[in-house]
């Protein structure tokens, strides 16, 4: 069997981070992101980086380490309202941005780890979204093409793994992780236990370990995104 797990998550990424590239990143918020494996991404000092990825992090956590660095030259994302240093260099032209709808995004990650170039859908007809996009009429409706995303890396973060790879995601933590392990032409993923293969119930796997090509065990930092406080008299 080939040897997947690794020792840390900058061996993780040996040979295989470059410029240029394309990379999914799985999470919602800073739930279920890759955190270390982003911390070695940065820490390549790899740069010109499209990054797809439901959000950009906040501004000191997540892809928002990358965007401070300026690692980051186009975001493919649906949601990018936490970070200001994402709003500054989209407003002063620094970063190209691609804005998708949130089922959409998912679909192009889904369609593109099946072999799926493009597909329709009616989310986005009639606005921006599809400016420039073909469009098409099915049963009196109209549609819009997307295309289907396959990345040159994939990073995501699970709860459990075996060595084989397979990988099982904690609740809401699963979020757009499943569809990055499978659109990536190489797929790393972090995770927070590993077990021997065989020991995962067959049933309980989210993701297959054919998709996962490199897995690194660590510890997560579990930050909050956002703290609301209240004041209460006794």
């Amino acid at each position: 069997m080939i040897k997947k797990v690794v020792g840390s998550p900058s061996e993780a990424l040996q040979g295989i981070a470059r410029d240029g590239m394309t990379v999914a990143v799985g999470g919602f918020g800073l739930c279920g992101i890759p955190e270390q494996l982003i911390l070695a991404l940065r820490d390549s000092g790899v740069k010109g980086l499209t990054a797809v990825s439901n959000n950009a992090g906040i501004d000191d956590w997540g892809l928002g380490l990358l965007l401070r660095t300026r690692q980051i030259r186009k975001m493919i994302s649906s949601y990018v309202g936490e970070n200001a240093e994402f709003e500054r260099q989209f407003m002063s032209g620094e970063l190209e941005l691609e804005f998708n709808p949130q089922g959409t995004l998912a679909e192009r990650m889904r369609a593109g780890g099946a072999g799926i170039p493009a597909f329709f859908t009616p989310a986005g007809v009639g606005t921006v979204v599809a400016e420039g996009k073909e469009t098409r009429e099915f049963d009196g409706r109209l549609f819009v093409m997307e295309r289907g995303i396959q990345a040159d890396l994939s990073l995501v973060k699970a709860w459990k793994a075996d060595e084989f790879g397979n990988l099982v995601y904690r609740k809401t933590a699963r979020n757009f992780n499943p569809m990055v392990a499978a659109c990536g032409r190489v797929t790393v993923a972090e995770v927070e236990e590993l077990v021997p293969t065989g020991s995962l119930d067959p049933d309980q796997i989210h993701t297959p370990g054919i998709y996962v090509d490199r897995i690194v065990r660590t510890t997560s930092e579990k930050r909050i995104e956002q703290r609301t406080l209240s004041s209460r008299s006794v």
